[in-house]
Formats: structure tokens, C-alpha cells, sequence
């Protein structure tokens, strides 16, 4: 009796085993035809916002750099950004702009190159660990201006700098702040940008006046090296642009050289991967 029941348990936790796989695999092939609809759809941009959207593609073309070895720091996917690995020698401390439940990115600058990463996130400020690095946690948003929103504190990059002692220190800055990036770097001095030696950044939104501009303003102290769309916000109705949401990789001026990419160095196109793996893609054609 007791080998018959042992049979009927293990009978019934396979069954329901195969049940929830089954609704899972369910969910995500219902997700990716949801996405994939998605991206089909027609843009329902006016005649002004297509006109700054082609303005904003017309911004987002990378250059290569003949001294620059691409590497991808942080995770495979969600998460991951491209950085050039020769040019990180001798930072002295780095920056991490939202930090959700990972700091990845951080944890490889720090652990590979022994200096503290100031992590910034008002909103779900969680103490990470990181093995063989320094995070220094701050509750606190990156905005333009001193204030305190619903009990949130922010403050501009500049001003969180000076008071962590790192004003004209060599630094790298990732930034991935769900579209306050583009008022905070308008409020950023030029000088401050200039002392950045590498910004990967998550930047979001496409109508927003202020895109434009602070792209500009960046591009006047940066090379733009990659243009990654992340495919959990692919929206056909964004039209030239791809998706809300897209990754990239600045480097400053001072340290960059254009030209060719150094022989037997990884490529743009070898490091980059799709944020969500199993969803639809979209990205820009090789020639646009």
C-alpha cells in the first residue's frame, strides 16, 4: 500500500510538474506573439515628432575608435554593457546611476580595477554585495536640481561628486535612471562632463524635447561607440526609432581616436545580446 501511494505522489507532482511548464512556456509564447504584434504596428507619430525622431537617428551613429577594445561588462543580457577594457586602467573611481536589484557593472568595474563604485537609487536602494569590490550605497536620486520629491532626496551629478571628494577624479559613469537622464545631463557642466572617461548609459524616451538636446550636449564632449535597442520595449509605433529604451556606449573625446577598431578585437555586433533572450528583437539595419 504504501509503494502504491509513494507511485500516486510521485504521478501527481509529474503531472503538475508538466502542468506549470506547460503555463509558463504558454506565458512566454503569448508574450513574444504580444511583442512581436507589437513591432509590427504602424507609427501614430505626427509630422513634428517624425521630424525630431529622424533628428534623433541621425545623432545615434556610432563611430569605431582605433584604440579601443571592446569588452562587455555586467551581465549577458539585461543588465550588460560595452566598455573599451584598455582605456579603464588608472579610473579612480566610478559611478552607478539606478541600480535596481543588480549592480553587475559595478561590481566588474570595482572588483577589476580596486576603486569604490557610488552606487545612486532612491527608489529601491539595496545593499548588494559585490566579491573582491566596493559598493558605497546612497539613497538618493540623480536629478537636476537639490530637492525632495514624495520623501525621495535628489541631486545633481555634479553636486554628488563634490561631496564624495571626486571632482576631477578619473572616472567612469553608468546611467540608467528611466528618463531622468536627459534633465540631469542638461544640468551637468560641461566641465564635469568632460572629466568622464566612459558613459554607458540606458537612455529612454523618443519625444521629449530634451533628447535631442542633451544628446547633442553629450556628443560635444563624447564619441558614441554602440546604439542597442532593448527588445523588452520594441514598439513599431516609434518609428524611425525602434524602442524606448536603448543602450550606449560614450567615450570621451580626449581618449578617443577614430578610426578603424583594432585588429582581433571583439566587435560591437559580437558583444552586444537582446536584453530579454526568448522575446522579439529589434534593432537598427547595418546601413540606416
Amino acid at each position: 500500500m504504501k509503494k502504491k501511494i509513494e507511485i500516486v505522489i510521485v504521478g501527481v507532482l509529474f503531472t503538475a510538474t508538466l502542468a506549470l511548464l506547460g503555463y509558463k512556456l504558454l506565458r512566454v509564447w503569448n508574450l513574444a506573439r504580444w511583442q512581436q504584434a507589437l513591432i509590427e504596428q504602424p507609427s501614430t507619430a505626427t509630422p513634428e515628432q517624425l521630424a525630431r525622431r529622424a533628428e534623433i537617428v541621425a545623432e545615434l551613429q556610432p563611430v569605431t575608435l582605433s584604440n579601443c577594445e571592446l569588452t562587455r561588462m555586467g551581465g549577458p543580457n539585461d543588465g550588460g554593457y560595452l566598455m573599451c577594457k584598455n582605456l579603464l586602467p588608472g579610473i579612480q573611481t566610478a559611478y552607478s546611476y539606478g541600480i535596481g536589484w543588480e549592480d553587475n557593472w559595478g561590481c566588474d568595474v570595482s572588483a577589476a580595477h580596486k576603486v569604490p563604485v557610488h552606487q545612486y537609487d532612491c527608489f529601491s536602494p539595496v545593499a548588494l554585495q559585490c566579491a573582491g569590490g566596493v559598493f558605497q550605497l546612497n539613497a538618493e536620486c540623480v536629478g537636476p536640481k537639490t530637492e525632495t520629491i514624495d520623501g525621495r532626496k535628489f541631486d545633481t551629478i555634479a553636486n554628488q561628486m563634490a561631496r564624495n571628494g571626486d571632482t576631477g577624479k578619473k572616472m567612469v559613469v553608468k546611467i540608467d535612471v528611466e528618463g531622468a537622464e536627459w534633465q540631469s545631463i542638461l544640468a551637468t557642466p560641461d566641465e564635469v562632463l568632460a572629466g568622464i572617461d566612459q558613459m554607458p548609459m540606458e537612455l529612454h524616451g523618443v519625444d521629449d524635447p530634451g533628447v535631442l538636446e542633451a544628446l547633442r550636449k553629450l556628443k560635444t564632449h563624447f564619441y558614441l561607440l554602440s546604439v542597442h535597442f532593448n527588445n523588452w520595449s520594441c514598439d513599431g509605433r516609434l518609428a524611425p526609432m525602434k524602442a524606448w529604451a536603448y543602450q550606449v556606449l560614450f567615450v570621451n573625446k580626449r581618449l578617443g581616436v577614430v578610426g578603424p577598431q583594432p585588429a582581433g578585437s571583439a566587435t560591437v555586433e559580437s558583444l552586444l545580446a537582446p536584453d530579454a533572450p526568448k522575446q522579439p528583437d529589434c534593432q537598427f539595419s547595418a546601413k540606416r
